[in-house]
Parts: C-alpha cells; sequence; structure tokens
C-alpha cells in the first residue's frame, strides 16, 4: 500500500477504535438490532477506505461513518422487507411492553453508550454473556480478545455473542435507561462492565504490553458519563475513584523498553497527582453514609497506596483493615490473595505464604498467574530459593503478557543463580 493509502489506513483504524462504540449504540438505538449495526458500521469503515484516500478524511469522520451507515442499514432493509417488519414489530412490542421514561432534562444521556451498556446489562443476560457483550461492544474489543479475558477458546466466545444477540433479540430487551425504580437492581452489572473495560486496559489478558492505555482511558470516560448521570450513587464514586488512582500510576509501571516496574520499584515522582487528588475526593464521597460498597472500598486501599511516600510507609494495618471488610462485601478467592500479600507486607512473609497456602485448593486460582507469583515472591524472600523456582515456572506457565513474562524470568533467573 502507497504511504498515503497506508496513511489514510491508519487514519480509518484510529477513527474506528475512537468512535466504534458510539457509532454502534447510535445505530442500534435507530434501528434497534445489533447485528445490523455491526454490519453496516463495517460496511461504512470499507466504503471510507474507498473513499477518503482520493476525497481525504472528513473534518468529522465520525459523523460520515454514522451517516454513511445508517444509508446503508436504510438500503438493506428497503431491500430485505421480512427483516424491516420483523425489527418494526419487535421495536414496538419492547415499546409497549417496556416505555421509555418521558424526557428529563436532568436524566438525559451524554450519548447512546451508556443505554448500550443497560441493554447489554440486562439481567434477562446470564452473566457472563453480560460482560461479554460489553466488552465486545462498548470497549470494542475482538471476538479473540474477549475469549482471553474469560479464558475460553475464540470458538465458544463467538457462539455465546451469537446467543447473547438472540436473547436480546427474542426476550424484546429495549435499548433505553432503565426507570428510577430499576436502577438499583441494574446498576451492579454496569458498573462490573466498565470495570472491566479497565482492568482489560490497567493489566492486559495477553499480549506484548503490560497496560492497554486506550481501554482504560475508555473506562475512565465512562465512569464520569456514569457520575454526571448518577451523582448520588456512592458506588459510581467508587468506581471512578477506584479507576483513576489505580491508572494514577500508569506512566510509572513501566520502563522505557515496556519492562514491568512493580509498585516498591516505581518513581513516584511520575504519578499522576491531579488524578489522585480527584480519586481522593471521590473516595470521600463513596465513604461517606451507610455502610460502603465493594468499589469504595477498592479505592479507599488504592488511596492508602498512592498517598504513602514508599511502600515502607504505607499503612499496611489499615491497607489490611480495608481489605477484612472487602472480604466481607465480596469472598472472593482473589480479595484473599491480595489480603494475603497485605498481611504479608504487616506481618512479614512467613503470615503471607501461610495464608496463601491455605488458597492452595481454590480452583479459581489454578489458572491466575499472581497467585504462583505471590508466592514466589514470599518464598524468595524466606530464602525459599529452590521452592521459589518452581511457583516461579508455575506463574510462568500462566501469565499472558510479554513485559510479565520477562519480569518473572529474571526473577527465575535471580533464585536459581542463588
Amino acid at each position: 500500500m502507497p504511504d498515503g493509502e497506508s496513511a489514510v489506513g491508519s487514519s480509518v483504524e484510529a477513527v474506528f477504535r475512537e468512535e466504534r462504540g458510539r457509532l454502534l449504540a447510535s445505530l442500534v438505538h435507530r434501528f434497534g438490532d445489533l447485528d445490523l449495526a455491526e454490519e453496516v458500521a463495517s460496511e461504512a469503515i470499507e466504503a471510507a477506505l474507498v473513499h477518503w484516500p482520493t476525497d481525504g478524511v472528513p473534518s468529522r469522520p465520525g459523523a460520515w461513518l454514522l451517516t454513511t451507515a445508517r444509508r446503508r442499514a436504510v438500503d438493506r432493509l428497503r431491500r430485505d422487507r421480512v427483516l424491516a417488519t420483523r425489527l418494526a414489530v419487535l421495536r414496538a412490542e419492547a415499546e409497549r411492553a417496556d416505555p421509555a421514561p418521558p424526557a428529563d432534562a436532568d436524566r438525559e444521556l451524554p450519548d447512546d453508550r451508556l443505554a448500550l451498556f443497560f441493554t447489554c446489562a440486562h439481567p434477562a443476560l446470564a452473566a457472563p454473556d453480560r460482560a461479554a457483550l460489553t466488552l465486545r461492544f462498548l470497549a470494542g474489543l475482538t471476538t479473540v480478545e474477549v475469549a482471553r479475558a474469560f479464558l475460553v477458546p475464540p470458538a465458544t466466545m463467538a457462539q455465546r455473542l451469537v446467543r447473547a444477540k438472540r436473547k436480546i433479540r427474542d426476550a424484546r430487551i429495549p435499548f433505553r435507561v432503565p426507570g428510577e425504580d430499576e436502577l438499583p437492581g441494574r446498576l451492579p452489572t454496569v458498573l462490573q462492565a466498565v470495570y472491566s473495560v479497565f482492568t482489560e486496559g490497567y493489566a492486559a489478558s495477553s499480549g506484548p504490553d503490560l497496560q492497554r492505555i486506550d481501554l482504560a482511558e475508555e473506562a475512565i470516560r465512562l465512569g464520569r458519563i456514569l457520575r454526571r448521570l448518577l451523582p448520588a450513587e456512592r458506588e459510581v464514586a467508587g468506581l471512578l475513584a477506584l479507576m483513576l488512582l489505580v491508572h494514577a500510576r500508569r506512566d510509572a509501571r513501566t520502563g522505557p523498553d515496556g519492562a514491568l516496574i512493580l509498585l516498591d520499584e516505581q518513581d513516584r515522582g511520575r504519578w499522576d497527582r491531579p488524578m489522585i487528588e480527584e480519586g481522593r475526593g471521590l473516595v470521600v464521597v463513596a465513604l461517606t453514609g451507610p455502610a460502603p460498597g465493594p468499589y469504595g472500598v477498592q479505592a479507599a486501599i488504592a488511596a492508602l497506596h498512592d498517598e504513602a511516600a514508599d511502600v515502607a510507609s504505607t499503612d499496611w494495618p489499615q491497607v489490611v483493615a480495608l481489605y477484612d471488610v472487602l472480604l466481607d462485601l465480596v469472598p472472593s478467592p482473589i480479595v484473599a490473595l491480595n489480603r494475603a500479600a497485605a498481611v504479608a507486607m504487616r506481618d512479614g512473609p512467613e503470615a503471607g505464604l501461610a495464608l496463601l497456602d491455605g488458597l492452595a485448593d481454590d480452583p479459581h486460582l489454578r489458572g491466575h498467574h499472581p497467585y504462583p507469583a505471590a508466592r514466589a515472591d514470599l518464598l524468595r524472600r524466606l530464602g525459599r530459593y529452590d521452592e521459589a523456582a518452581e511457583a516461579y515456572r508455575n506463574a510462568l506457565a500462566l501469565v499472558g503478557t510479554e513485559p510479565e513474562r520477562a519480569y518473572l524470568l529474571g526473577q527465575l533467573r535471580a533464585v536459581t543463580t542463588e
């Protein structure tokens, strides 16, 4: 491809990556069908690759793609009257059964993506399908990337996505934000969906890079939209605070060559202080009132790390106490793993290792590389180098990203030369 065409191709890719969620949401809003929205969005990209090299990239490329996709959808419906009739009937039935609330300036959506979030997180869908749809259609992950996030084969994930889209259609799930009475029951799944996007951005499941900054920042942007839409929801504030406080360390987490830098070795002068201050303010909001939620508690833990001058001066007793609260709220082996690491910092590596060994039979941790990596670190600190080497090898068999693999290999070499 000539340089000009290559540049245009890169522009199209960048625009689509940025606009994909908005484009799909607008198309679903207009036509009420995820399959149709995906198809015409792809056709719009193909049209851009034909026209932009000669006509130039438009000043509003997202609007150009949306207009083109809408025209393709209208053409498709004119040719396929059966599809047009089916979609019209489904939209009419959905509106009669579950009418949208009247327009209210205070509840008006910033863009259509929030409605798509609530559609993907509808309680009629199975929990794994909600997260998979959200990662696919809102975060823009490929089917292969979503499959990696769920530790399933791509073909299995493709079938799951097809089945979930069929469920949305067959169950007449409407494309809208739920009413005020529904929000408390529906919001947790949306928050989890946003956090899933952030997690993939903060700690990529696989690939050459430790972080996918674009995904993490997209999740934060969506968190800000939720915060504006639902200012009274403390867990929305907690989620946004957590993401800000963690993302503030992004520039210090890797070296110039992309190598992993752990928390105790990071240059804290490179942390984003304005972002930390914003996150700390939101922690206060999240923890003010009745019993806090899990995102608020996790944000408070992140704030303690960000406020400390170094790892040694971190308030580890308070960190452990917050993990105790979190473990009551979310009795998860991942939380127990993180608590054990904090206990090791408070009480020493032997105490932490005892807790980790108590989790050895948990099936949820068998494929989770941070578990053997944490054991390896504590065994190394205790001078049990042979056992540490075995644990590092176990972690290497499970790790997904190249920077983490390189770090673990370095640690393995260090303990095998002791």
